[in-house]
């Protein structure tokens, strides 16, 4: 679980509605993935569940002590009165799955499904039993299939006692609207350079300088997606990116051995790396550009964007994958 370190105004937002009058039952977290929007939302769950069920939890911000009993009882996922729900995991050894979809040798499911969320019916129904309190983390809330969404809305409009949800959301225009309407929403924001050199230091205390840079500027503020290209020589394919806007690539070679790296089997992480970091880094440039040169980044990146996203599914060859998506980028380079 990554750190919250760079979420104190949001930490502050819910500590202080939670000890008001009356805290809302639904709150609504979203920003881009991989800033710790689910971490948060659990730490958030065990502070009211801590709170709620005293003795006092000790700590700053969300923090609890870790001999606290609530603690040890969310730490053993045995609290009775906290629920995570997420998309469901199986083992799937010997596919090939992108990285996000993965879990060692596990698969993640493709949606949150309704029973998931009919599930909660059987807790929602009784008082919770440590405290007044109940917490509910659904991470993420995106995930929901339609039937799931509905059955979620029904909860909402009707809130048990002491309940409160927390939805994680990546893209919470995916959400029904009626499901925004009922929520108090936090807004989250990517983590500076700083603040993201602490976090990837802590969880990756082995990691080189030049592998932590690399990871920094390629995590864009989220510590989550950097750690995800933890070990991947991320460094090396954005400098292939970079040379290759710069240079045009003329005579093929970045290309060539950037695209016969990444064709080997063992190098599948890499290969899909790749894939998510071409797009980006046209995105990126895309951004600085005006007029004509806007137009034709811009085009660049819906065909990178296309091509890559298709790439998995349809088995798409990784050497010409990987060139293909190289041309792209060789593409925005103002070199004849």
């Amino acid at each position: 679980m990554t750190s919250l370190l760079g979420h104190d105004a949001q930490a502050q937002a819910f500590l202080s509605a939670m000890r008001g009058e009356r805290l809302h039952h639904a709150w609504l977290l979203t920003g881009p993935r991989g800033l710790g929007k689910a971490s948060f939302a659990k730490a958030a769950a065990l502070r009211l569940l801590a709170e709620a069920a005293g003795p006092p939890p000790g700590g700053s911000g969300l923090d609890v002590a870790e001999d606290h009993p609530i603690a040890r009882l969310f730490r053993a996922r045995s609290h009775p009165d906290y629920r995570l729900v997420e998309r469901e995991v199986w083992k799937k050894p010997d596919e090939i799955l992108p990285l996000d979809e993965r879990k060692g040798d596990e698969a993640l499911g493709r949606n949150i499904k309704v029973l998931q969320i009919r599930w909660l019916d059987r807790i929602l129904s009784v008082a919770p039993s440590l405290s007044l309190r109940r917490a509910i983390v659904i991470d993420a809330a995106d995930d929901m299939e339609r039937g799931a969404a509905n059955a979620l809305l029904k909860s909402l409009e009707e809130p048990p006692a002491g309940t409160v949800f927390f939805l994680v959301s990546h893209m919470p225009g995916r959400l029904l609207p009626t499901i925004r309407s009922r929520c108090r929403t936090l807004r989250f924001a990517p983590l500076s350079d700083e603040h993201m050199r602490v976090v990837l230091r802590r969880e990756l205390p082995e990691a080189d300088p030049i592998e932590l840079d690399a990871l920094v500027k390629a995590g864009e503020g989220a510590p989550g997606q950097a750690l995800r290209f933890a070990g991947l020589d991320i460094g090396a394919l954005d400098t292939a990116l970079e040379t290759m806007a710069r240079t045009g690539d003329p005579s093929n070679m970045i290309r060539i051995t950037t695209a016969k790296s990444l064709a080997l089997k063992a190098a599948q992480p890499r290969y899909e790396a790749f894939l998510e970091r071409a797009p980006a880094f046209i995105a990126a440039r895309a951004r600085d550009r005006r007029g004509a040169a806007l137009d034709q980044a811009l085009d660049l990146w819906g065909k990178a964007r296309d091509l890559a996203g298709g790439a998995i599914g349809l088995s798409l060859d990784p050497q010409a994958t990987a060139f293909q998506l190289g041309s792209y980028v060789a593409a925005l380079s103002e070199k004849k």
